[in-house]
Formats: C-alpha cells, sequence, structure tokens
C-alpha cells in the first residue's frame, strides 16, 4: 500500500496537479492539508472518476483536511476530542479514517505565527490534544499513523539554516517537545533521514528563491505506530512535485507499506 501526505496549499489551485500526480504515482491513501475550501465545495467528484473516496473536514478558509482513499474508508472522525478553540472557533485541523485496514490521522498542526502571540500558545495546547487523541491508536496493533504538516522542524537539520530561525517558531524547545511528546505515546517518524538528498526538506517559501536555493524545512511528517513502522518498506519526498508552474509550496512525504 502507497500512502502519502501532501500539503497542496488549496486543493482548488492544485487540482489539475494532484489528479495528475495520484495517476502517476499510485498512491492508494493521500491526506491532504491547507485545502482552502469547505467540505461542500471540495471536489469530490473528480476524485471519484479517479476511483477515490474522500473525506473531508474544511470551512472555506486557510486551514482544512482530508483524506482520499482508493482502498476504503470508514470510521471517519472529524477534528480532535476536547480539542483547543482559537478565538472561540474549533478550527478544520484533523480528520481520521481506516483505509484498507491502515488508520490514518490527516492533521494540519497551528503555525503559531511568533512566539509572544497566542497563536503559539494554541499550537501547543492542539499538539497536546493531538498526542492525547492518538495514544490509544498509537499503542493498539493495528497499523496507525498521524500524518501531515506539523508545522515544526523536529532537528536542527531540518532546516536550511538554523541560525536563521533564531528565536523563531517552528524551531523551538516547546514545540520540539510537543513533538517528542506524541513520539512517546508510541510513534516512530518513519521517514528516515538524510534520504536522497542531503538535507530532505518537505516545504520551500515561494519568496526569495526559497526552492532553488533550496532554503528549506521538513515540516511534514509521518509518524507510525510499531506495526505501521514495521511494514515500511520504502519512503521518499517527491521533491519534484514542488518544481513547475502551479507548484504547491510544500513537496508529497510518500511511504510504501508492505501492507
Amino acid at each position: 500500500m502507497r500512502i502519502a501526505t501532501w500539503n497542496v496549499n488549496s486543493i482548488t489551485a492544485r487540482l489539475p496537479r494532484l489528479l495528475a500526480w495520484l495517476e502517476s504515482s499510485g498512491t492508494d491513501v493521500l491526506c491532504l492539508q491547507e485545502l482552502k475550501c469547505s467540505t461542500e465545495s471540495f471536489p469530490a467528484e473528480a476524485l471519484r472518476e479517479l476511483g477515490y473516496e474522500s473525506a473531508v473536514h474544511g470551512t472555506g478558509r486557510w486551514n482544512g483536511v482530508g483524506v482520499v482513499s482508493r482502498v476504503g474508508l470508514e470510521d471517519v472522525v472529524r477534528g480532535l476530542p476536547d480539542g483547543p478553540l482559537y478565538e472561540g472557533v474549533d478550527e478544520p485541523r484533523a480528520v481520521a479514517a481506516t483505509c484498507g485496514g491502515v488508520r490514518v490521522r490527516s492533521v494540519y498542526v497551528p503555525n503559531g505565527r511568533e512566539r509572544e502571540h497566542p497563536h503559539y500558545a494554541y499550537k501547543l495546547s492542539w499538539l497536546a490534544a493531538l498526542a492525547e487523541a492518538s495514544r490509544e491508536e498509537a499503542a493498539a496493533d493495528p497499523p496507525f499513523a498521524v500524518l501531515g504538516d506539523f508545522n515544526v522542524a523536529p532537528w536542527d537539520e531540518d532546516v536550511w539554516d538554523i541560525a536563521a530561525f533564531d528565536g523563531a517558531t517552528h524551531v523551538s524547545e516547546p514545540e520540539r517537545a510537543a513533538v517528542e511528546d506524541l513520539l512517546g505515546t508510541g510513534l516512530h517518524d518513519v521517514v528516515p533521514r538524510p534520504l536522497k538528498y542531503d538535507h530532505p526538506f518537505t516545504y520551500w517559501d515561494y519568496r526569495q528563491l526559497g526552492f532553488p536555493k533550496n532554503r528549506g524545512m521538513r515540516i511534514d511528517l509521518v509518524l507510525g505506530n510499531d506495526t505501521f513502522h514495521s511494514a515500511v518498506k520504502d519512503a521518499y519526498v517527491d521533491r519534484e512535485e514542488r518544481k513547475g508552474k502551479g507548484a504547491s509550496d510544500h513537496a508529497p512525504v510518500v511511504v510504501d507499506l508492505d501492507h
């Protein structure tokens, strides 16, 4: 089974590339983030024509998540139990489903903005709620993974120059500790480091030639429980999909399972 995660930075803007990539990559299950569309406006019919079912959680603003699968889609759960609100709003940042016997949760972790900003505290609370929501499935036998845009670079080598991030979010100790707490529930970072490239980044800013200069970050992660991790045959970042006109600022992360 081939499972992937991809922050598409607007499903509407990226739909032609997404459909072409699904056909060429042979992906069975894809977790999506930053849909920027409502559940009702999600292009489910276009995906259905390719053989994919969809589970979507979106409001039409700048977040939104989904799972699309051609190997079944069951037991869909939208949101996080007891997840925190931001300015009184329960943002659509998580959706879980069972696809071909594998339980996946697609997540779009809050950005955090700046360390002094209320969004940063919200981010830490949201990650804590994610760990609590994942604890039971992480410790169970069926394969389970949390996939998505974590907006956290777990290690210094996961950013192009750690000195450039002095005082910034995404690399702070509390954020990294929150990811460690999530891993402590029984999950593993299943994409090995390094990969084909010295820096297997997953995100490059559109500004200042971030991609041509490879000034990137590894913030899109696949965290799997023991059963999921032991079934991994290959894992890679599809860096080619970041190239060309109309690309998202993130590349897909792909995992092949012996399942």
